[in-house]
């Protein structure tokens, strides 16, 4: 389990121009970590606003059907899984991975290393981050 709003928080200084996400996410571990990583690797993944809005509606439902909406998000929770397989394309996997590795120098020798390396060696873990911290971002709002 991982708390939402620290992964918003993390987006949201990315979006704001704030530098130093670094030391951000350094308070993090685990999936959260994961999560905020493929967060802020996601950027340029082409998903249009309308699939991406739809998409959340229906993952938000099974999230809500599940049990309180407001819980803590997991990584293998079923709402994660259905967005993640409607946002699933080749291209948009591929610039996952690539967005991945544009984060390796800033993480290089800090905590996040491991966690950023693990992404990149498990491309559907990596996916699943990045439909969790859609998720996330939608909870917070």
């Amino acid at each position: 389990m991982f708390h939402i709003s620290r992964i918003c928080n993390i987006g949201i200084g990315l979006i704001s121009g704030v530098d130093a996400w670094p030391e951000g996410i350094e308070s993090l571990d685990g999936d959260a970590l994961q999560v905020a990583l493929a967060w802020l690797a996601g950027r340029e993944v082409p998903i249009s606003t309308e699939q991406a809005n739809e998409a959340l509606r229906r993952a938000l439902v099974v999230r809500a059907v599940g049990g309180d909406p407001t819980r803590e998000l997991e990584l293998g929770e079923e709402s994660v899984s259905r967005l993640a397989e409607e946002l699933d394309a080749p291209e948009a996997r591929a610039a996952l991975t690539r967005g991945l590795e544009t984060l390796q120098p800033s993480v290089k020798g800090r905590p996040a290393t491991r966690a950023l390396e693990l992404l990149l060696a498990d491309d559907d873990l990596a996916w699943r981050c990045f439909a969790a911290a859609y998720v996330a971002d939608a909870l917070g709002e």
